[in-house]
């Protein structure tokens, strides 16, 4: 069964850095894209950035380009997500997601077939 762990999270001041990983087990896939996407209360679900599997193709939202990189290790199984000068309207519980249907990044959720639990991303002003 395919499970994928986020962990990283926790409270920071704006900013600051935090670094977000995503683990993934059981998975019989290989070539599969991965993104992060983020929901903060009372707001639906958004896209954060992606990336295809070989590292060289990714995505961003506007809001985080240039300050959030989006990375992966294929030989650990494992997504990352440095966020780097954090503001609070970066708070939200931030969600890992695998796309076992294509190697190539994509921002859509229905896109996602596995997901993590999440993990808290607080931001103090």
């Amino acid at each position: 069964q395919v499970q994928l762990a986020e962990s990283g999270g926790g409270l920071v001041q704006a900013g600051g850095s935090l670094r977000l990983s995503c683990a993934v087990s059981g998975s019989p896939f290989i070539y599969y894209a991965m993104a992060w996407f983020r929901q903060a209360p009372g707001k639906e679900r958004e896209f954060v950035a992606a990336i295809g599997w070989s590292g060289g193709d990714t995505h961003y939202t506007h809001s985080v380009r240039g300050r959030f990189t989006i990375s992966r290790d294929n030989a650990k199984n494992t997504a990352y997500l440095q966020m780097n000068s954090l503001k609070p309207d970066d708070t939200a519980v931030y969600y890992c997601a695998l796309d076992v249907g294509s190697p190539t990044a994509a921002p859509d959720d229905n896109e996602y077939d596995y997901w993590g639990q999440g993990t808290q991303v607080t931001v103090s002003s």
